[in-house]
C-alpha cells in the first residue's frame, strides 16, 4: 500500500458504501402507490371507458366488459391488502457490492492495523463476510425463485389470476428504479476512478478487477430486464435479475470462503513455523 493516495482511496470507499445504503434502502424509497381503479366499480359489461380511468386499469375494464365475471372490488381490495414493492432486483445488488466494500475496507484496513496483526485479521474477517454473504444469498436466491413462480403462475392462469398478478405486481416502479440504478452505476464508475487515482496497483490485483466488474454487471443486467419488457411484466424480469445477482453473488461468496480458509492455514502453518 505504498504510496498509496488515501483521499482517492477514502472517496471510493465512501461511494461503494452509499451505494450499498441506497440498494438496502430502496423498498423505502421506491414504492409506489396502485393506479386508481375505482372508476370501475359498477362497470356494466361492455361500457364505454370511464373518463381519466389510468391505463393500467383497462386489462380489468376488458374483463368486465367481455362479462369474464370479474369484479372490480375484489381486485381493489387485493391491491389494498398487497401494497406493490419497488422489486428485488436493487436490493439484491448488496450482495454483490457488499463483498466488494468488504474486500477494500480490509485493503484499507492495513493503513491502521500493524501488517502482522492486519494478516490474522484478514483472513478471518473475509471468512465471516464470506460464509455471512453466502448463507443470506441462499436465502435470497430461494425466495426470488419462489416469487417469480407465484407471478407466473398467476400471470398464467387467466382471467382471475392473471388480475391478481396485475393488481399486486402490476405496477412496478420503473421510472424510480431506473434512475436509482443510473445512480448506483455513477457511484461504483467514480469508484473505480478513484481507487486508479489512488494507486495503479489496484489494477493488478485481478480478484479485486473481477469483483468490480461484477458489480457493474450485475447493475447492468438489471437495469436492463427492467427496459426489456412492458410495464406490467417488469416485476417478472425484475425477479430473474435478483435470481442473477444472487447466484453471481453465490459465486462471489465461496470464492472468498475458500480464499478466506487458505490464508488462515497458510497463517497457522507460519505460527507453528515460528514457535518450532
Amino acid at each position: 500500500m505504498g504510496g498509496l493516495r488515501k483521499p482517492f482511496f477514502i472517496a471510493a470507499l465512501v461511494l461503494l458504501a452509499l451505494s450499498v445504503l441506497v440498494e438496502v434502502g430502496s423498498p423505502v424509497l421506491l414504492p409506489k402507490a396502485p393506479p386508481d381503479c375505482s372508476a370501475l366499480r359498477g362497470t356494466k359489461p361492455c361500457a364505454p371507458v370511464p373518463a381519466a380511468l389510468p391505463e393500467e386499469c383497462l386489462p380489468l375494464h376488458k374483463s368486465v366488459c367481455e362479462g369474464e365475471g370479474v369484479n372490480p372490488d375484489d381486485v381493489l381490495r387485493t391491491q389494498k391488502e398487497n401494497p406493490p414493492t419497488p422489486g428485488m432486483g436493487i436490493p439484491y445488488l448488496a450482495l454483490v457490492d457488499g463483498l466488494l466494500l468488504l474486500t477494500l475496507a480490509l485493503m484499507g484496513a492495513s493503513l491502521i492495523i500493524p501488517e502482522r496483526v492486519h494478516g490474522r485479521v484478514q483472513g478471518l474477517a473475509t471468512l465471516i463476510g464470506a460464509v455471512v454473504a453466502l448463507l443470506s444469498g441462499i436465502g435470497l436466491l430461494i425466495a426470488a425463485i419462489a416469487l417469480l413462480i407465484t407471478m407466473v403462475s398467476l400471470l398464467c392462469a387467466v382471467p382471475f389470476g392473471t388480475l391478481a398478478y396485475l393488481a399486486v405486481w402490476g405496477f412496478f416502479n420503473r421510472g424510480g428504479a431506473a434512475g436509482t440504478l443510473g445512480l448506483l452505476m455513477t457511484f461504483k464508475l467514480v469508484a473505480g476512478v478513484c481507487l486508479v487515482l489512488a494507486h495503479q496497483r489496484f489494477l493488478q490485483n485481478k480478484g479485486l478487477v473481477l469483483l468490480y466488474l461484477t458489480s457493474l454487471l450485475a447493475n447492468a443486467v438489471v437495469s436492463f430486464l427492467h427496459g426489456l419488457v412492458p410495464g406490467i411484466l417488469v416485476s417478472i424480469t425484475d425477479a430473474v435479475g435478483a435470481i442473477i445477482v444472487a447466484i453471481l453473488g453465490l459465486i462471489w461468496a465461496v470464492l472468498l470462503l475458500v480464499g478466506a480458509l487458505v490464508s488462515i492455514v497458510k497463517v497457522l502453518r507460519l505460527k507453528r513455523m515460528a514457535t518450532a
